[in-house]
């Protein structure tokens, strides 16, 4: 799941030439935002089999704790709180970005990214204690379903993570020219879908789990 890698195939060529010179002949836009929109909606795919697998297997537990038992809501919920700000934080980023204004924009990328690692860091908490108690993927098919659900939504907040990282090092050796500004339009609509389908686990796995 390599997204950045994936979004800059079209534009890969412009960085080969001596010094590193970024050539604009190389890089078709209109493939670039055609391609991310495919993956995009395919993306949209995989997470909604996931939410269907995952509700029709929310209640196999097999005798094992259930997502009422298991669930720390309060813990979560600052856990999306973080990833909410990330929306605020990048949105800061695109005005900035419209302003021409480059060390803004790194600035606010680099406050996004800490912010969502501190989201990935808290998720990998909460697997760590589920595991601890002997809750892990191989307990129940409801487990299972969770683990794969929530577990890929991190992994592509990670991926995202290293989208912006890719991003802030172009930002600051390129500027904001138009492939610059192109990917991270890209990246912006990445980043809020995945703020998006986090509010659905959080609402649909999370809240409902908590009170069934």
């Amino acid at each position: 799941m390599n997204i950045a890698i994936a979004i800059d195939r079209a534009g890969a060529q412009e960085h080969h030439a001596p010094g590193h010179s970024h050539d604009h002949s190389h890089d078709n836009g209109s493939q670039t935002t055609l391609g991310f929109w495919i993956y995009l909606m395919s993306d949209c795919i995989i997470f909604a089999v996931l939410f269907a697998t995952f509700g029709v297997l929310a209640a196999n537990t097999a005798g094992g704790p259930t997502a009422a038992e298991l669930f720390d809501l309060p813990y979560v919920a600052a856990e999306t709180l973080l990833l909410l700000i990330t929306s605020s934080t990048f949105g800061m980023a695109a005005i900035a970005m419209q302003a021409g204004r480059k060390q803004q924009v790194i600035t606010w990328l680099a406050v996004t990214f800490l912010f969502g690692l501190g989201f990935v860091a808290m998720e990998l908490h909460e697997f760590g204690l589920l595991l601890a108690e002997g809750a892990g993927p191989g307990r129940s098919a409801f487990l299972s379903a969770y683990f794969t659900l929530v577990g890929t939504h991190g992994l592509h907040v990670t991926s995202g993570l290293l989208w912006l990282g890719v991003m802030m090092h172009q930002v600051n050796k390129f500027g904001l020219d138009g492939i610059v500004r192109r990917r991270l339009a890209c990246l912006s609509l990445f980043w809020h879908f995945l703020d998006l389908i986090w509010i659905c686990v959080f609402t649909f796995v999370y809240l409902h789990g908590a009170a069934s």
